[in-house]
């Protein structure tokens, strides 16, 4: 019974796999360039990109059970689509398909309504899948040093109605969960869909206040400036990902990202511990910058 999880040496994926091979499972890992990759022992590599179609059957061929994570990029919807209807030709009847949460709502933001598209087939085909919705990730918040550290500020303009941001060590154990679950059971298991959600409701300035009190200093929440944000990061991303990025914030801050009721038990229920918050990692992250 094997495996293969895609988007491997990513944020999620390095660690879904790491967790995999504490539990046992035996493992393909996906990647463009496997002799680059550093993976755990046990591991083994496989060459691929979801749009090489020959190489996609080859990584099929011979698992059991599909992790499907592809990164936010122009042709999203396309890859997604190619490798779960190869995974269909294979018979690959235990898949886990991580897509993001809201994407039902967020018709205007590109990598949302594409993900959206994904969901569509799995569901119009009866997939046995489970969709996994991860909220905005706490980690994305460790590329912030130089405006919280040097500048005092936390910029990200996320608005006041509300992020139940989630940590990736908990979103990759539940991943994890989910495939081992698949993976180990006799026959394949009904179509879910699962809301990754974090224990709190963070706001700009709540956001701001939690970084001041683990620095110890003022931290200011910069405003919800759209178009500052964008041309801030077009520095750093492409055009058309700041873009889809700012269209993004606009949507937090119209309508958040709020867990539903139920969500944070259901989770704290199936890790079997409570949730990590964002207070701590703020706490971990504040103590590794100022120690650099």
């Amino acid at each position: 019974m094997t495996i293969l999880v895609t988007g491997a040496t990513g944020a999620i994926g390095s660690q879904v796999v790491a967790q995999l091979v504490q539990n046992g499972a035996t493992v393909h890992a996906l990647a463009r360039t496997p002799e680059k990759a550093r993976f755990p022992a046990g591991v083994t590599p496989v060459k691929g990109d979801m749009t090489d179609v020959d190489a996609m059957r080859a990584a099929l061929a011979d698992v059991r059970t599909l992790f499907l994570l592809n990164a936010v990029t122009p042709d999203e919807v396309t890859q997604a689509l190619i490798t779960l209807n190869l995974a269909r030709d294979a018979g690959i009847e235990r898949i886990v398909y991580f897509s993001v949460l809201h994407s039902d709502l967020y018709a205007n933001v590109p990598h949302f309504t594409g993900k959206h598209t994904v969901e569509r087939m799995i569901e119009q085909f009866d997939l046995p899948a489970t969709i996994l919705r991860p909220a905005y990730f706490i980690q994305n918040d460790a590329s912030l040093k130089d405006a919280v550290l040097g500048h005092g500020i936390y910029p990200m303009p996320v608005g006041s109605v509300g992020l139940s941001m989630v940590d990736t060590r908990d979103i990759a154990e539940v991943v994890a969960l989910k495939l081992l679950e698949r993976d180990r059971a006799a026959t394949p298991l009904p179509r879910e869909t699962i809301d990754l959600v974090g224990p709190d409701l963070l706001t700009g300035p709540v956001l701001a206040d939690l970084w001041s009190t683990a620095l110890k200093r003022p931290i200011q929440y910069a405003g919800n400036d759209l178009p500052g944000f964008e041309q801030r990061f077009k520095a750093f991303i492409p055009g058309w990902m700041a873009y889809d990025m700012r269209l993004m914030m606009g949507r937090f801050q119209q309508d958040g990202m709020v867990a539903r009721p139920g969500d944070v038990e259901r989770l704290t229920s199936l890790l079997g511990r409570p949730l990590r918050s964002y207070r701590d990692f703020a706490v971990e992250t504040a103590a590794e910058w100022q120690r650099a």
